[in-house]
């Protein structure tokens, strides 16, 4: 049985049209907060968390609803186009909304926006393992983190050459670029996979899961402690990282001074040494197991973090610092899903993967609005001390976890090196 390279590829376009987005979004969104309708740091990181509030509640009962839904088209392709073509059409108001200066019509579009996408995230992400047989899942997820990178990319070069000089530049035309983007994408997506066809064509495997346990007995102790200090360790490194990634672009305009989007390029590369540090990450796991494999993740983003703060303007050599954060961020996160996944029993894996998720998002919720209190009242010289105090504390609570530590089996592929969780 060998996986259908072609077909995958097609299949990710959906998730390519998601991360171009989220990539616009991250880096411009509060851009335009701050220097179009001059909201403070404080305000601005709250309205930045408005997405991780609505996907908590929005990405499980969108999945659970496309998995009973049963159309012409199949279960998750309505989602994906529906939700795709109101964001389309929501984007392109936004951009007349910061265009007008119109801060009650941008808001308001802004959520309704965050709703779509919310509306096709999980359909999306499920549509691969659907028409992908169990055995081969491993190597589709690969191909479809891959497509992701690609489509971030995509809008980190779209930024670099659309997005003018100026606090208050036009934006426009990368709106526009970001929906051909998706547009392109979805339609391409809905001409060449028909879902419903490849979905009743898959032979049936829910047979294989019936001798599986479904435990739901209480952890030992021991074991319980550690899935703790793993879910702490996993919310302390995203509250560091998402401080960074959310109000980076702010800070590198206001204390470095980089114009016309050129903080893209220091993003890019983090992005590009994340996917090409897959393969020798899976090696050293393998090599020196998951637990040492993420603290030296933590050690090398901790010291990147402090030596940006260092920086009183930019200088070319941070580009390398922000390659090693990208391999950095790369060795933790390959890691930390399956260390709690590890802790469960194999009737509990949706559990605790939400468990995960949880404490991920929530951190994600928090972060922007208090690092976005300290940018505003004390200094932007906080991000990057901010971020070091959390991976500082996200080490020392990894370093109490004993179990969950199981060395990862030698990859059958390349491409099984780049399998990670969205």
């Amino acid at each position: 049985m060998k996986l259908n390279y072609k077909r995958t590829i097609l299949i990710g376009l959906a998730f390519l049209s998601i991360s171009s987005f989220w990539q616009m979004y991250d880096n411009v969104v509060p851009l335009i907060l701050k220097n179009t309708f001059g909201l403070g740091e404080t305000l601005t990181g709250t309205v930045m968390a408005m997405d991780n509030v609505l996907a908590l509640f929005l990405l499980p009962f969108f999945g659970t609803l496309s998995d009973k839904i049963d159309s012409p088209i199949g279960k998750r392709m309505p989602f994906i186009i529906g939700g795709t073509t109101l964001a389309v059409i929501l984007l392109n108001v936004l951009g007349y909304a910061n265009a007008a200066q119109k801060l009650p019509l941008f808001v308001v579009v802004l959520f309704f926006l965050l709703l779509s996408m919310g509306l096709y995230r999980s359909p999306a992400v499920a549509l691969m393992p659907d028409l992908t047989p169990k055995a081969l899942r491993s190597k589709g997820n690969a191909i479809i983190n891959l497509m992701g990178a690609v489509g971030g990319m995509l809008t980190l070069v779209m930024i670099k050459v659309l997005v003018g000089s100026g606090d208050t530049p036009d934006y426009r035309p990368l709106f526009t670029a970001v929906c051909l983007i998706m547009v392109i994408s979805i339609v391409v997506l809905f001409v060449t996979i028909k879902e419903k066809p490849l979905r009743e064509a898959m032979p049936f495997e829910d047979e294989d899961r019936k001798d599986e346990p479904q435990s739901t007995a209480q952890l030992p102790k021991e074991v319980k402690r550690s899935l703790i200090f793993i879910l702490c360790s996993v919310a302390l490194w995203f509250t560091a990282y998402n401080a960074v990634t959310t109000a980076f672009s702010r800070y590198a305009t206001h204390v470095w001074g980089l114009e016309n989007g050129g903080y893209a390029n220091c993003l890019m590369m983090a992005t590009v040494a994340a996917i090409i540090s897959y393969i020798p990450i899976g090696a050293i796991s393998g090599k020196i197991g998951r637990k040492k494999t993420i603290l030296l993740g933590i050690i090398l983003i901790t010291t990147c973090y402090f030596v940006a703060g260092l920086f009183n303007s930019y200088h070319g050599i941070m580009v390398v610092f922000f390659a090693i954060i990208g391999f950095a961020w790369a060795a933790i996160n390959v890691n930390s899903l399956p260390m709690v996944v590890e802790i469960s029993a194999a009737g509990d894996v949706g559990k605790y993967t939400g468990y995960y998720y949880t404490f991920s998002m929530a951190a994600q919720v928090i972060t922007p609005i208090l690092s976005g209190f300290l940018l505003e009242n004390i200094s932007y010289r906080t991000l990057f001390p901010y971020a070091v105090i959390f991976s500082i504390a996200s080490f020392c609570t990894m370093s109490m976890v004993k179990h969950g530590d199981v060395k990862p089996q030698k990859k059958g592929s390349v491409l099984e090196s780049f399998d990670v969780e969205d």
